[in-house]
């Protein structure tokens, strides 16, 4: 529920402003890995975020999916975008709060004490038209492929 009210307030301020180069990114997971094996690790993430992307780069966004134990998570952020000049290629960083890591796996993030964790993910993204493809990192756990586009 406290995604759909964030998620909500979002659109709300991204319709108010300008389109001056503004523009909403919805996207999805597509392909997720774990870099060592362990068959607990969920590997479908479900992964439905909505950001706001600003003309000058900067962004804020949120996300719901499966974590790595298949519980229900969200990651509320902001972050910036850097393009390329002459390549169709971009480099991404978001920073935010993470939270729906519970019970025994509670601890499988840092700094998860009272369930609220902050996250720092980079990512490099491939942009076509309006859609675009990244490669998502999460840590030293593994990393996810997304697919997006432009809305």
């Amino acid at each position: 529920m406290k995604t759909l009210w964030l998620a909500a307030a979002l659109l709300a301020c991204g319709a108010a402003l300008a389109d001056d180069g503004d523009y909403w990114y919805l996207q999805t997971s597509v392909y997720t890995t774990h870099w060592s094996h362990d068959p607990i690790h969920n590997n479908h993430q479900d992964l439905i975020g909505v950001e706001r992307h600003q003309a000058d780069g900067e962004f804020a966004g949120i996300a719901t999916f499966r974590n790595s134990y298949r519980q229900r998570t969200q990651y509320a952020y902001v972050g910036k975008r850097f393009d390329a000049d002459s390549l169709p290629v971009y480099l991404k960083v978001s920073a935010g709060a993470i939270q729906g890591y519970r019970g025994e796996y509670r601890d499988k993030i840092p700094l998860n004490r009272y369930g609220v964790a902050p996250a720092i993910i980079p990512s490099l993204g491939l942009q076509m038209g309006p859609a675009s493809a990244e490669a998502v990192f999460f840590g030293n756990a593994g990393a996810m492929l997304n697919i997006g586009t432009r809305i």
